[in-house]
């Protein structure tokens, strides 16, 4: 038996934490305009990805969890071949797939004089396919053995790796690191026994940390056998020294130090911005908010993201459809990640890998990403129905 209330169906507290990252967007990239940095007027552009990122929800809420199902491999295979269109192109910049910053990430929209990079679309898709994956598994196997669980792992690993690679040869390793934590969140959540779950994440944490040595000590070998470049590693370098790059790899990052450490403990001053560096209305706008507000402004940006991922959590705790608690893990890891990343490389706790802040930086094609993300999330709450019984649940 099932009731439903109309003012359920919205988490009003999501909405609100909606309505307190974009007004701190758009205060902060006006912020960044106002000191003359900027000539096109960034404020108005990210209004309308929001008006727009809010269609977006309206019409992705609508969609219920079957529905979603049976979109799910023509959205990813969409994504892939959206991914896969940017190497057919030239790369001119005029071009329809530009290189920008050396990386071929972007679509020009020809007339309209609009980018979007597909594949902060495609995180979403794969989420989604993700959920369906580890839903439909659970369904088929009644009974858990090591080898169904090796199955599903390797389902999981197939489909994440597929964009993951691609998106490395533009080459994006941020954006790839980003779909490997996905992979990671949903693999967690999937009732996979730890008895495969701990060596692989051993493995590797060791991988990873065999990568780091050699770029330090040996990085031609990965230039040999991984094709990896120079300026990928100067970007380890410049993080673990930026002094000794300080006009080149490391100027990013000794400016974005001493605009966050100038803005001590209140910062300056709302419009005062006395450190120069570029992008500060997108990856490094939390610079940006720590030299005019300081830690305390810092924090309370840090907090809204929390209050975000609590409401997120508690849709996926309170929701009675499995597939909707992994798309909400999903998401939770794919947030998480994008602000532990952008912010850790403001302040020299990760290299520069050139992720923006969810939400605050200013960019349609994140924003509205995000924001297809949360639409999936407002599904959760307003397909959900209360049970007698709290234990019963759909698949």
């Amino acid at each position: 038996m099932t009731s439903q209330n109309h003012h359920s169906k919205i988490d009003y507290g999501l909405v609100l934490s909606i309505m307190l990252l974009a007004l701190v967007s758009l205060l902060s990239i006006y912020s960044a305009q106002h000191v003359g940095q900027y000539s096109g007027n960034f404020v108005l552009q990210q209004a309308f990805f929001y008006v727009l990122g809010v269609g977006v929800i309206a019409v992705v809420m609508r969609f219920d969890s079957d529905q979603l199902k049976k979109l799910s491999w023509y959205l990813y295979g969409f994504g892939i071949i959206m991914l896969l269109g940017l190497f057919v192109f030239p790369h001119c910049n005029t071009c329809i797939a530009p290189r920008i910053n050396g990386a071929v990430s972007w679509y020009n929209i020809p007339f309209v004089n609009f980018r979007f990079q597909p594949s902060e679309f495609v995180k979403v898709f794969l989420i989604i396919l993700l959920a369906k994956l580890v839903t439909d598994h659970q369904q088929k196997v009644k009974v858990k053995t090591l080898r169904t669980d090796l199955r599903l792992l390797g389902k999981l690993t197939a489909v994440t790796m597929l964009p993951v690679l691609i998106i490395m040869k533009q080459p994006d390793l941020g954006t790839s690191l980003v779909y490997l934590s996905i992979l990671a969140a949903i693999i967690l959540v999937s009732g996979i026994t730890w008895k495969l779950i701990l060596p692989i994440f051993a493995g590797g944490a060791t991988i990873a940390g065999s990568i780091f040595y050699l770029v330090l000590a040996k990085p031609e070998i990965l230039e040999k056998y991984l094709g990896l470049h120079q300026y990928q590693f100067k970007r380890v370098y410049s993080w673990l020294d930026p002094y000794n790059y300080p006009m080149r790899e490391g100027f990013q990052l000794i400016r974005s130090l001493n605009a966050i450490g100038s803005g001590l403990t209140t910062g300056k001053g709302y419009g005062v911005s006395e450190v120069y560096f570029p992008e500060n209305h997108t990856d490094f706008i939390f610079s940006t908010i720590g030299e005019q507000f300081g830690f305390i402004g810092g924090s309370i940006v840090i907090g809204l993201f929390f209050m975000l991922i609590y409401h997120i959590t508690k849709i996926a705790l309170e929701t009675k459809n499995n597939f909707y608690t992994y798309i909400c893990a999903g998401i939770i890891m794919m947030i998480a990640f994008h602000v532990f990343q952008n912010i850790g490389m403001t302040i020299q706790l990760v290299p520069i890998t050139g992720i923006p802040l969810p939400f605050i930086s200013y960019g349609g094609s994140s924003l509205i990403g995000n924001m297809l993300a949360l639409g999936l999330v407002f599904s959760a709450r307003y397909h959900h129905r209360k049970y007698m019984f709290s234990s019963d649940r759909e698949d």
